[in-house]
Formats: structure tokens, C-alpha cells, sequence
């Protein structure tokens, strides 16, 4: 099993310098999931429209140290796919013999949304390929718009919180969920704040012979309103709290990779972000606790699955 020294050693393969706002979780999961590549083997990246691609590729730059294509919003998905069944037909003709590895990377807007159709294709036609989902929780690079990964009740640009409506009305979209759906190899769901299961899972859904996906929590300060220097730390307290579980979906198995100690209430995860704030103004209780009945039935939900219970 690789240690941090280990990984630390290996060659970046998205360098520093590129755009990426101070605290943002997109960079620290790219690097972790990049160094989980075994050194023999080449990597493809397609990259959808969002901050991710925006930040690293001003022209004429590129923080890349991969082949890299950057497609539009909607068709990572489907690019990654091509490209991947480009290089079997070329395999199979004698054309490459070195080894080769796809991912996509994509926010939740490219992903759970207008990217959702291209990438449930390549899942359901199987390609071998890693597609990771950075989620930020709104359309972050165009002015912070809700996303149906957007949490119940946070306070976005389309989703504002006033006499109308408490922010976002509905519950967020489980990703992971619609994957697993597709009877794939391999789903799990992890964080940047916690490098060993992120690197293990990345390790498996490269190493799997066909489709993964990888669905991250990546902070975002700006849209969350936090201070850049807390990011970890709110990260670890969504896991604390059971607002973001850690498991894993290897073969349609569910298995729990990390329970707390002792569950937190959601009040610690959200009252350090001031797209939240409007929960704890009197008189608006009720929200906090439809938040944390939300929180509970998905935990007991996933336990069960698990077969924690």
C-alpha cells in the first residue's frame, strides 16, 4: 500500500501556476486522483467547460502534463468514450502497444446536468474509462447558479433566498445512485480532505476493466462563502456530519468506507458556510431540522445498504 511519501514522490501530472481560485478543492482532487496512474501507463484527459478547464488552459498555457482535450460542456462523456474506442480499433491493428489510461473530470453542472445523457451513454456502452465529477454544489464558473447537486436550501444566484423561497427548494441529486443503475464496476464516493481514500479508490476505479466513476466533494470558497483557509476542514466536517458518506459500489456490492465515531449535526457542517446563513436567523429552525431529517434518511439508507444494520 502506497504511503503519502510515497505519492510525494511521484511526478505531478497538473503542475502549480494555473488559475484555480486559493482554497479550491478541483486541484487537490485532480493531483490525488493523477498520482494514483501507475507510471507505465499514459494518460488521456477530457476535460468538460467549467472552472476546472477555464483555470488550467488560458491560452497559450496549459497546466497539463497529459494529453488533454478539453470538450464542451455537455460531452465529456462521450469524448472520453471516443477517444477510448479509438485506441482498441488502433490496439487491435497493431498500431499502439503502450499502455493507456482515459478520465474525464467535470463539475456537477457538466455532470449531474447538460453532461448527464453523454455520460450515462459511455457508462451503459461500457468503455474503459475513469469519469471523476468534482462537485462544488452550483454552476460555480458562470456566476454560481444552482445545480441539482446543489444542497437543499443553500442560497445560489438562481435559487435566492428572500421572502419567496429559502434558496434551493429540493433535496440534491445522488449521482452515485444513477451510476451504480447502470451496473458498472466500480462507483464510490470520496473527498480531497481524506487522501488515503481517495487515492485507494482512485487506484481501483483506474485498475478496473471498464467504467468508473468517482464522485468528489470539492469545495468551492467562493460559492460556499468560506474563508480559502478552511476548506479542508468544512470537507471533513460534511463527512463528519453524514452530509457526504464515503463508500464504495464494486460490482454492485455497497461497502461503507468510513463511519464517525460519533455522528455530528449538520449545524457544524453549515454554519461555516454563508450560502447557509439564513438557516439560523430566527424563526427559520425549521429548515435546520428538515436539513438533518434529509441527512438521516439518506445515512440509514446507505447503512442498510451496507449492511451496516
Amino acid at each position: 500500500m502506497a504511503t503519502l511519501r510515497d505519492i510525494a514522490k511521484k511526478p505531478e501530472l497538473l503542475s502549480g501556476g494555473h488559475r484555480l481560485c486559493a482554497g479550491c478543492g478541483a486541484p487537490v482532487t485532480v493531483r490525488r486522483i493523477l498520482s494514483a496512474v501507475p507510471e507505465d501507463t499514459h494518460v488521456v484527459v477530457a476535460n468538460a467547460t467549467g472552472c476546472l478547464e477555464v483555470s488550467t488552459t488560458v491560452y497559450p498555457y496549459s497546466a497539463w502534463r497529459t494529453s488533454y482535450i478539453h470538450s464542451a460542456f455537455e460531452n465529456a462523456g462521450a469524448t472520453i468514450s471516443g477517444v477510448e474506442a479509438a485506441y482498441k480499433a488502433m490496439k487491435r491493428r497493431g498500431k499502439i502497444n503502450e499502455k493507456f489510461k482515459f478520465i474525464a473530470f467535470g463539475g456537477d453542472g457538466g455532470t449531474y446536468d447538460i453532461g448527464l445523457q453523454s455520460l450515462s451513454g459511455a457508462l451503459e456502452r461500457g468503455h474503459d474509462f475513469v469519469y471523476v465529477c468534482y462537485d462544488n454544489g452550483a454552476y460555480m464558473n458562470t456566476g454560481i447558479q444552482r445545480s441539482s447537486a446543489t444542497p437543499m436550501y443553500a442560497d445560489t444566484t438562481t435559487s435566492p433566498v428572500g421572502d419567496v423561497i429559502p434558496g434551493k427548494s429540493q433535496p440534491r441529486k445522488e449521482l452515485a445512485d444513477i451510476a451504480v443503475a447502470h451496473n458498472i464496476p466500480y462507483v464510490a464516493q470520496s473527498t480531497p480532505a481524506h487522501w488515503k481514500d481517495l487515492y485507494e479508490k482512485a487506484e481501483k476505479a483506474i485498475n478496473v476493466d471498464g467504467p468508473a466513476l468517482l464522485n468528489v466533494l470539492a469545495i468551492c470558497p467562493r460559492g460556499w462563502r468560506t474563508e480559502t483557509a478552511e476548506g479542508m476542514e468544512i470537507t471533513r466536517l460534511a463527512v463528519e456530519t453524514c452530509v457526504w458518506p464515503l463508500f464504495e459500489v464494486v460490482e454492485g456490492k455497497w461497502r461503507l468506507t468510513y463511519k464517525p465515531r460519533k455522528k455530528l449535526p449538520v449545524e457544524e457542517y453549515l454554519k461555516k458556510q454563508g450560502r447557509f446563513k439564513h438557516m439560523f436567523q430566527p424563526g427559520n429552525e425549521h429548515l435546520i431540522e428538515e436539513f438533518q431529517k434529509q441527512v438521516d434518511r439518506r445515512w440509514e439508507e446507505i447503512l442498510a445498504r451496507c449492511g451496516e444494520i
